[in-house]
Parts: C-alpha cells; structure tokens; sequence
C-alpha cells in the first residue's frame, strides 16, 4: 500500500541550479514506514540549507509502507532526492552507513526520518566542520541548552543507560554517545567504514570506538522533538544489537557481534529446557527420558524464534519460510547435539579430561557448529 502524500512546495530554492552543482552535504535519512514524513523532511531541509549545495539520500529497508515510492516520486521533482531500497538486507546502522558511503559530497551527515531531530542545526554543524572545529558534530540532547522532552519514558531510561555503558568504552568524553544526529567528514568515514561493524542502531558509537584514535568531537544542543507520526523502532532486538556491538568492541572485533547474540539466546535456552523439564517432571510420571526429549524440543522452537527475532532479524524468515526454516533448525541441533555428546565421551573415556571439562568441551563444539550452520543453511545471507 503506497501512503498518499502532498508533494514538497517549489519555494525549497533553485533546483535546477542544484541539478548542475556538487553536493557540499550530502544528508543520509535511514527509513523504515516513514512514507508520510519523506516529503516533509525535504521541505524542512530546504529551508534549513538555504544557500548550501545540499542533497540528501534516503536509505529505506523496504517498507511495506510504500516510503521508497513516494522518495522516488518526490526525486523525480527534485535531482537534490535520491532513494536507495534496500531488499533483504535490514538495520539502522547499517542503512546510515550505505548511504554514506554513497555520497561524493565533502561532508556527510545522518538524520532520522521521524522528523524528531532538528534540521535547523545542519548549517552549525556544517559550518564547524568547514572552519575545523571538530572532525564529528553532534546533535546533542545532554549539554546546556539541549532536551529529550521528545523521549518516551521507556525509551529515555533506555537512552541514559546505554549512554552510561558506551561512555565506559569510548576514548572521548561525549555526554550524549546515543545521539543519532551528528555530521563529519566523507573521507573520515570512508577511512573508517572497513572497521564498522555495522550492526545495530548507533552508527556513532560505531565510527567512534572503531577510528583507531581519539576523533575531536564537538556536541551542539538541541531538543529532541515529540514524535509526529509513526512508531518507534526500539524494540528488545535493537537493544540486543546495541549491547552485542558494546561487547564486539571490548573485545577487539575478535568476537562477532551476531555470535554473541546467538550464545545470548543459546542461554535462554537452558532457561527453558530446565523449566519445562522442571514442570513436566512435577505434572507426571513420565520417564525422564521422554521428559528430556520434550524439554529439549521446547527450548529448540524458542532459540528458533529468538534468532528469528533477534540475531537473524535483517534475514527474518516469515510465512512458509518460517515453519521450513523451523524443521531446518531441528535438524542442525539434533546433530549438534550428537556432536556434544560423541565429542565429550571421547575426551572423557580418553582420560583428556575430568567430565567437567569434558562437557564443556562438547558444549563449545555445539555451539560453534550450530552458529556456523545456522548462518550458511537456516538463515542464509541475501545474495
């Protein structure tokens, strides 16, 4: 279904003049069922960049919404519009970083399609970039003069706790690390982008804790606006991607974020194989081995679900896909599992190890090899 929407007023500047001069700021907007705000955001930028060699680049995954239609409607008024629709592929940072990475302007900046950020701050931010102020500018709700009024709250508990725990990590003092709007230089993010890890929904935090050194950041107030119309994105998955990225960082990139988040739900897992374990041994008489057998099935379908939401959600299976995907899984751990087991009983009856250790060992072997089959069969990357 493709939202209705009034096209951008013809007061937004020359745009044939546009047509013929290089972007000086490229303004990258990562979208997901933002159709309505699209030509609202073009018309605020306008106004905001008057007398600036702008464009700006909306990277939508998809949205059933119809949002990439109506950007390429409105770019077909305005050569200052470009649209990129991302098919298979999900996620906030890695939507800012493609678009980004798209741009052949100087200078770069990332803005939500929410319209809660305050456009008015990109010709400050541009202009400190210019004069060498900093090499990051950050639209900032947590200096004087700044407000998260803007912020539900749920998510402004979420937002001062996850800042607590990037700022535990980052080389620079930032007193708002979560900020989403911020503007640097093309080639500082090209010198980074093979070191982002790209997950998650704070590309900031990203390109600061991977520059290899300390960036001279400069944080600009504003307020943080209520939200128009949509819905929040934030949800227990982006939270996870947020604390995986945390952890892929601490340990040096050693670890892949995805693989923690698949151990993650591998834990909740236990947590259910021993309380439906817990339960059906208190409701029957029923051998043990049978009771195993259905606690195990149990906690197979939930770290299926949970990976589906969770550390698969930019390759989410759905309908028909979802039950096939399901048996898929089955099959994969059940051998798993006979891997955990053949492997523990060698070392145990090889005297390598006390049974302790012996099942650890079959234990990591399990989860090495569900996470490596997992990602190649049951949740395949988009080709």
């Amino acid at each position: 279904m493709i939202s209705t929407f009034a096209p951008p007023p013809d007061d937004l500047g020359d745009t044939d003049a546009a047509a013929t001069t290089t972007a000086e700021l490229t303004v990258v907007v990562p979208c997901r069922n933002e159709a309505e705000n699209v030509p609202v955001m073009v018309e605020r930028l306008g106004r905001a960049l008057a007398g600036v060699a702008w464009e700006v680049v909306f990277v939508d995954d998809d949205s059933p919404d119809g949002t990439a239609d109506v950007a390429k409607a409105v770019a077909a008024r305005d050569p200052r519009v470009r649209c990129i629709r991302r098919v298979g592929r999900r996620g906030l940072a890695s939507a800012c970083l493609e678009g980004m990475l798209a741009s052949a302007a100087p200078f770069v900046a990332v803005i939500d399609g929410d319209l809660q950020h305050d456009e008015r701050l990109l010709p400050r931010m541009l202009e400190a970039l210019r004069r060498g102020e900093a090499e990051v500018v950050v639209g900032s709700r947590r200096v004087a003069g700044g407000g998260d009024e803007g912020l539900s709250p749920v998510r402004r508990a979420v937002s001062e706790a996850g800042g607590s725990l990037a700022r535990a990590l980052l080389p620079v003092p930032l007193a708002d690390p979560m900020s989403g709007f911020f503007a640097l230089p093309r080639p500082l993010l090209e010198g980074v982008a093979p070191r982002l890890t790209a997950t998650g929904f704070k590309i900031l935090l990203d390109i600061l804790l991977s520059a290899g050194r300390p960036l001279r950041v400069l944080e600009i107030p504003y307020a943080f606006r209520p939200r128009e119309r949509g819905a929040s994105k934030l949800d227990a998955g982006v939270l996870l991607e947020f604390l995986g990225l945390l952890v892929d960082k601490a340990l040096g990139g050693r670890v892949p974020p995805r693989f923690v988040a698949f151990c993650a739900v591998g834990a909740v897992g236990v947590a259910v194989h021993l309380a439906v374990l817990a339960l059906l041994s208190g409701l029957r008489d029923d051998s043990f081995t049978q009771n195993q057998w259905e606690a195990t099935l149990a906690a197979m379908t939930a770290n299926f679900l949970l990976n589906n939401y969770v550390t698969y959600r930019d390759r989410k299976r759905r309908g028909a896909a979802l039950a096939r995907g399901l048996l898929l899984f089955y099959a994969v751990c059940g051998i798993g599992a006979a891997a955990n087991v053949g492997v523990a009983t060698l070392l145990l009856q090889g005297g390598v190890f006390a049974w302790g250790m012996a099942g650890v060992a079959g234990a990591l072997i399990t989860v090495v090899w569900n996470y490596a089959v997992s990602s190649t069969l049951v949740w395949p990357a988009a080709r």
